[in-house]
């Protein structure tokens, strides 16, 4: 018994070794990129038939010629498209759409100080220029705030502030609530 202890307890530590480097940290090894390149396919020693899918296709029956004496039918114009219930609903959305006074747009913010009379100047030398812009006046004590435009899309509003450059030390595009132009 005292010779098999030592044979089972060395035979347990070569096996608890064994175990513990297999799970150790290998260093890494340096690979290669993969190769993404397209290979040619292999020919097989056998090759594949081509399989018969022609009883999956569908067949259709050749049209029928019209006799010759037939008189040819035009092809039917709709005449009318629209019903009375949706040119109800068309002109309601109308008047709806007539009483919308707001919508989200965007001006240009001109000048934002404390100047009185540098804001006039400013406003005096937009509408010189370009008399068809509208312009907003704000005064939030002491803040004075000039605003130019009612523009319904940033491209508008993109295009307004490359004109206007020049004209003002600092301009300024903002998102806010803007007046339509209602012609009635």
């Amino acid at each position: 018994m005292k010779r098999l202890l030592p044979k089972m307890l060395t035979a347990s530590l070569l096996l608890g070794l064994a175990a513990c480097a297999s799970t150790a940290t290998q260093a890494p090894r340096a690979s290669a990129p993969a190769d993404t390149t397209k290979k040619p396919a292999v020919a097989s020693a056998v090759p594949m038939p081509a399989e018969d899918v022609t009883r999956y296709r569908p067949v259709f029956p050749a049209p029928k010629a019209a006799p010759a004496g037939a008189p040819v039918r035009p092809a039917s114009v709709p005449t009318n498209q629209v019903n009375a219930q949706i040119e109800q609903r068309l002109r309601d959305q109308a008047y709806t759409n007539q009483n919308v006074k707001y919508a989200q747009g965007y001006r240009i913010l001109v000048y934002l100080g404390l100047e009185r009379d540098q804001v006039m100047a400013i406003r005096r030398s937009i509408i010189g220029r370009y008399p068809e812009e509208t312009d907003y006046i704000t005064f939030k004590s002491p803040v004075y705030r000039l605003y130019i435009g009612d523009y319904l899309t940033k491209l508008e509003a993109a295009r307004a502030l490359a004109k206007l450059r020049g004209l003002a030390p600092k301009l300024e595009l903002e998102s806010t609530q803007v007046l339509l132009n209602k012609n009635p």
